[in-house]
């Protein structure tokens, strides 16, 4: 008879399949190598085995312990399978931005799922790698993987992923493309080829909102590269170990959109119902392969998941409606509200300043809220409504400072993002958004401007 002893034992050798319609007008053969034939639906599969298989050689962990890991939902579901396999406990900390199906999915595996906020700094203890370090500390005998720096990440595709494109290419391979986030299958993948021939050109897709890109071009980590995205599962805002930038040879960067709309196609038009970073990996390469591949190469796209964690997202026609992605109208953007504004200049406040200059300078510049600055850095936020409420509880707090009665910073948008997709980052809690332009000028966008702009 023939049969597995367990499902963890058909993790790999996933197929390359040939894109027939995407690719029309572009030179060579473009392969995607259909990661969500794995078990657990996307190539997490791989990364989940090999991180607990080094962890049991190490004694790091145990038998009956906890496996506690930050993740976008696929390297969970990945550990939750060798998880049950073996007889460990599960707990998970997700960022809120990813899908239901992904919580829903790792719940039905019996892994506890914690929520945490997006909007925040990876130091943050809300954030979903704070989270799932803190209680790596305060839970015994748990174990927390790491994806982000865990050498066994890109070992696991080094040592499966890389030698099957090449066996499956017959060595034929000339361009690799992949999604980075964690790093593990860009690196661990493009190291092996490299090995193999050192012509092959690596190709990284990265989101407009993290700092890949930039880092690789100047060597400068750029805080003001970051701002919120939608995207899950590539680009970052720290830069993980598993990110070796030697094995990159370039970046291109997609929009949330760009990447919706892909993803969507790569369905339609050629049977693939995938993930949301499978359409960001495809249309990246395909822009980079439409200026550069020739007739005889062979370009490899990596597919990281499934579209069954998307259905209420990318496959929800009202979602991507609601943030501008297939549209009845054409929306204006950032960049419109800032070029027909008269204000040239962002008006701030300093942290050192007194609540009593904040309340006369917005009343001077009939303004509701401006940011607060030490030096040039944006440190945090303040409003004529928050101050309203301090003040009728204690008048006093006109002599404090802006630095000790200051709410969060305002979050950092991309101009090419439309009115529709700003307001829907915009909440009770959120009033307000931040932008720099291509002289690195910030300007500050309120719910006013973007009414304003969509009732002209």
């Amino acid at each position: 008879m023939k049969y597995l002893n367990h499902i963890i034992e058909s993790i790999g050798n996933t197929p390359l399949v040939k894109l027939n319609h995407l690719n029309k007008g572009i030179k060579g053969t473009i392969l995607v190598k259909v990661e969500y034939m794995n078990p657990g639906h996307s190539m997490k599969d791989r990364i989940g085995l090999k991180m607990i298989e080094d962890a049991e050689k190490k004694g790091v962990l145990k038998p009956g312990g906890t496996i506690i890991e930050g993740t976008s939902g696929n390297t969970g579901m990945g550990l939750a399978l060798v998880a049950k396999a073996k007889g460990y406990k599960c707990i998970f900390t997700l960022a809120d931005k990813q899908s239901s199906e992904k919580m829903d999915a790792l719940k039905a595996l019996g892994a506890e799922v914690i929520v945490c906020p997006t909007n925040v700094t990876p130091d943050d203890p809300r954030s979903y790698y704070s989270v799932a370090k803190k209680l790596n500390q305060d839970i015994e005998n748990s174990f927390y993987p790491n994806q982000y720096d865990n050498v066994s990440n890109a070992l696991a595709h080094y040592e499966s992923t890389g030698p099957e494109i090449w066996n499956d290419t017959h060595g034929k391979i000339t361009h690799y493309a992949a999604g980075v986030g964690t790093g593990g299958s860009m690196c661990g993948t493009a190291k092996f080829l490299k090995e193999k021939n050192p012509a092959v050109v690596t190709v990284g897709i990265d989101s407009y909102g993290s700092v890949f890109k930039k880092y690789k071009e100047t060597g400068v980590f750029d805080e003001k590269e970051i701002y919120p995205y939608l995207t899950e599962g590539i680009g970052e805002d720290i830069l993980p170990k598993n990110v070796d930038f030697s094995l990159i040879d370039r970046f291109v960067k997609v929009t949330d959109k760009d990447a919706a709309i892909m993803t969507r196609r790569l369905a339609k038009e050629e049977a693939l119902f995938v993930g949301w970073s499978c359409g960001s990996a495809v249309h990246g390469a395909l822009e980079y392969a439409k200026e550069h591949l020739k007739e005889d190469d062979v370009m490899v796209i990596i597919l990281p998941d499934h579209g069954t964690r998307y259905l209420a997202k990318i496959y929800n026609d009202n979602w991507m409606k609601n943030h501008g992605f297939i549209e009845d109208r054409v929306y204006a953007t950032a960049k419109d509200i800032v070029s027909q504004r008269s204000l040239a200049e962002l008006i701030a406040v300093q942290s050192t300043d007194t609540i009593s200059h904040v309340v006369n300078l917005l009343k001077q510049k009939g303004i509701d809220q401006a940011p607060v600055l030490t030096g040039k850095e944006f440190v945090g936020s303040i409003s004529v409504s928050g101050i309203l409420n301090r003040v009728i509880e204690d008048p006093a707090v006109l002599s404090k400072t802006a630095g000790e009665m200051m709410d969060e910073p305002l979050p950092f948008v991309g101009m090419d993002n439309t009115l529709d997709v700003l307001s829907s980052v915009l909440n009770k809690n959120i009033k307000a958004l931040l932008v720099r332009d291509e002289n690195q000028q910030v300007h500050i966008i309120t719910q006013h401007d973007i009414l304003s702009l969509m009732t002209k």
